[in-house]
């Protein structure tokens, strides 16, 4: 544990910031009060815009939740979130950075203090921003939302956007910044230093166990995506030594050029998603492309294991990076076509399974199963392990920890928005044929069309031809329980881009577009996710054996990263093979994990706020009411998974009824093989379940205790590394105000030898 500062001699933590006085032979490494007042003054203009973009966004929620008909257009979609996500960003981040982050760009941050050219490398913004969101953005925001259509547009598009809003990005954000004030620490270590033994433990045991499933689901999603695909396994494929070239192109050949290398990179992946198609059609292409989800669920393994031993420099960064162009592209240039071909949503604002909470995609009441269905999109624990894992590491300066953390959730529920609205965009036939597990259709054409016309829905009902047409389109043999929801986006934003460019002609372009897309958001997530899980790993063997806290220490590296994977290659290779769908009963766990973190990493947040001091207390709200709204939604919906009598939603329900199937002989459940499979995987959900919601409770409790201990007391102790005088300067945001671009100026000569003796020694 690091020295904490002056601030907490006698204890307790003031409120004040220490001194921190740079070298005066640098230019200035933050811009003064006066300055940033200057740049953030207003001025009648931005008064204007402001009160248009509440207008906008205030006439599309009407649209949405008021103004509604037999259908509703999907302009007003992207309307409410953009305008929201704004203003959210505007005020309420500020809030947050003024009275609770508070930060201070005098000070250095681990990427400049621990500088080893390997975790801790300071970052441009940019690719940090890249990096972070493309970590971030795993399966959540693409299945969740996709899987919460089931239940109507209304009740999934106000959680993403508002959760978002009020809690997602505060976690992500405030997450980041503490993380990032306490060396990069990840969320399991922060817990043991402020909640105490038993606190800290469970946090630390929970937050591995969760990211384990979490990784899993994660990679099951890809599974399902390229499985039968050689178009699609191919292009995926071809992005890992496209960023390999660009990781050495970035830090050896021209260290800096990141638009240069942006370009290489865009221009190599669209070569390899038209080359997939061309690969796709010989017959070479064929043999050695065309995979079965149980082999690339074991390609994907020996990738994540790769992919986190490596430097982060030379895979994990230029490769989120250059999804990120691909992802936030995609999503940007779906919401425009939104916005040219203005789709019209068939599917009621409330749907009869949202109302009964029984539907044939997941079944469990709309509260609490809506909340951790949707899980990334509004809000997810998997970030706070990314948030605490690498992101703090590479991070530049403090005030650019709003801007990727507060902004890179924003960027993520815009595109659990964009999900939602493609998979209401196509027939609800449909999309019932794709996401009802192969049990319940069969497998085929003629018992999707059964099953689904059985269901009651409004409209025409689903013929055979629809379907058999639809794949067709696409390039596929069959749509039918393509669950996972990874192909019903790619088939929604193929329906609705074709309709701008190229017509049906490119709807098979379009759909492969979309997997390869979806891969590559998926598998940034994972690599991240398995280096983030051997960082907590390293820390807890660390407690025993102090030399696995060695970072740099290859044996160290190379056992933790192996056990970690092991641990999500089972899972994974549980929900390739599980015959009731991989995704439709691995899905609930996942979401309920998830939230389950979130809430965790709420807690220990709201710990940290309170010990900073009583000027702080008085905004804990802002992060007390998304901790509490969190625990109760989870713990409520673990309840349900645990102790529900009925098979469709208890685990232990579905358990004990094929045991019964399987004592009596009884084969009208499935094969042995299958019932079998059955009782091994509920198992395995419901035991973990127990062990999940448990350990959320005592670090709940932990942190309320430690919470209300350190309000009383007006402080407590400050467990930050100790402030250290920064030597660099960047930015904040995006783009840089007229102050920043004078000071950039100043250090630019600096920055660039800096570059330039990096790139000498190899580092």
């Amino acid at each position: 544990m690091t020295a904490p500062s002056s601030r907490a001699r006698d204890g307790a933590l003031a409120d004040d910031e220490p001194e921190i006085v740079s070298d005066p032979n640098l230019p200035p490494t933050s811009l003064t009060p006066e300055q940033d007042a200057r740049d953030n003054r207003w001025t009648p203009t931005k008064i204007v815009i402001w009160i248009a973009i509440a207008l906008l966004g205030g006439l599309a929620w009407v649209m949405l939740a008021l103004v509604r008909g037999e259908t509703v257009n999907a302009i007003w979609f992207v309307f409410a979130a953009v305008c929201t996500y704004l203003i959210g960003y505007r005020f309420y981040s500020k809030v947050i950075e003024r009275y609770i982050t508070r930060p201070n760009d005098k000070r250095a941050t681990p990427a400049e203090v621990k500088s080893d050219g390997k975790d801790y490398v300071p970052t441009d913004r940019r690719v940090l921003y890249g990096h972070h969101f493309a970590a971030i953005a795993g399966a959540g925001p693409l299945v969740g939302p996709v899987l919460a259509a089931q239940m109507g547009y209304l009740p999934g598009t106000i959680w993403i956007i508002v959760g978002a809003v009020l809690a997602g990005a505060v976690q992500d954000y405030t997450v980041l910044f503490f993380s990032m004030r306490r060396g990069g620490r990840t969320i399991g270590q922060m817990a043991r230093q402020e909640l105490g033994r038993i606190g800290g433990t469970a946090a630390m045991i929970a937050s591995l166990l969760i990211m384990l499933i979490i990784v899993a689901i994660l990679a099951l999603v890809v599974v399902n995506a390229l499985g039968e695909s050689p178009w699609g396994v191919f292009s995926v494929a071809m992005t890992i030594p496209i960023a390999l070239f660009m990781g050495v192109y970035l830090r050896y050949l021209r260290p800096g050029k990141v638009t240069e290398v942006s370009i290489i990179g865009f221009v190599l992946l669209m070569a390899a998603i038209i080359g997939g198609g061309w690969v796709a059609g010989t017959e070479w292409g064929q043999a050695l492309f065309h995979l079965d989800k149980t082999t690339i669920a074991w390609g994907i393994i020996i990738y994540g294991f790769i992919a986190a031993i490596l430097p982060v420099w030379l895979l994990l960064a230029p490769r989120d990076y250059l999804s990120t162009f691909m992802k936030i592209g995609v999503i940007v240039m779906l919401a425009g076509a939104i916005l040219i071909a203005r789709p019209e949503i068939t599917v009621p604002a409330l749907t009869e399974f949202g109302k009964t909470g029984f539907g044939p995609v997941f079944a469990g009441p709309l509260f609490p199963f809506l909340f951790v269905t949707i899980a990334c999109g509004a809000l997810s624990g998997f970030h706070a392990l990314i948030s605490s894992g690498t992101t703090p590491k590479l991070i530049e300066k403090e005030r650019q920890t709003r801007f990727i953390g507060y902004g890179g959730m924003l960027m993520e529920s815009f595109v659990a928005i964009m999900a939602l609205v493609a998979a209401l965009s196509i027939d609800q036939g449909i999309y019932f044929a794709m996401n009802s597990p192969a049990a319940l259709t069969g497998g085929t054409v003629e018992g999707a069309v059964a099953f689904v016309n059985s269901l009651g829905l409004t409209g025409s009902p689903l013929t055979a031809d629809m379907l058999t047409t639809t794949a067709a389109n696409v390039g596929e043999e069959s749509i039918v329980s393509r669950t996972g929801g990874a192909p019903t986006l790619a088939l929604g934003l193929a329906h609705i881009m074709q309709q701008v460019l190229g017509g049906q002609g490119l709807m098979a372009f379009w759909y492969h577009f979309a997997i390869m897309f979806e891969a590559l958001f998926i598998l940034t997530a994972v690599d991240a996710g398995t280096r983030v899980a051997r960082f907590m790993l390293q820390d807890s063997i660390g407690a025993w054996f102090p030399k696995f806290r060695d970072v740099t220490w290859r044996p160290g590296v190379w056992i933790c990263t192996a056990i970690m994977v092991a641990g999500w290659g089972y899972i994974l290779i549980l929900g390739v093979t599980d015959p009731l769908g991989g995704i439709n009963t691995f899905f609930p766990l996942f979401g309920i994990a998830n939230q389950l973190l979130a809430a965790i990493a709420l807690a220990v947040v709201m710990a940290i706020v309170a010990k900073r001091g009583p000027s702080y207390v008085k905004w804990l709200w802002i992060i007390a009411v998304p901790m509490v709204f969190t625990a109760v939604v989870t713990i409520t919906a673990s309840c349900y998974k645990i102790f529900s009598p009925v098979p469709a939603i208890g685990y232990w329900a579905n358990h004990f009824k094929y045991r019964a199937a399987q004592d009596a002989g009884d084969g009208s459940l499935g094969s042995p093989e299958v019932v079998g499979a059955v009782i091994r995987n509920t198992a395995v959900q419901g035991t973990l379940s127990i062990i999940f919601v448990t350990l959320a409770i005592i670090v709940i409790i932990a942190s309320i205790v430690v919470t209300i201990t350190a309000i009383r007391r007006g402080g407590g102790e400050n467990t930050e590394d100790a402030p250290v005088a920064s030597r660099r300067y960047a930015p904040a945001g995006l783009i840089p105000t007229a102050s920043e671009r004078e000071l950039e100026k100043e250090w630019e000569p600096i920055l660039a030898e800096e570059r330039h003796e990096l790139a000498r020694r190899g580092h």
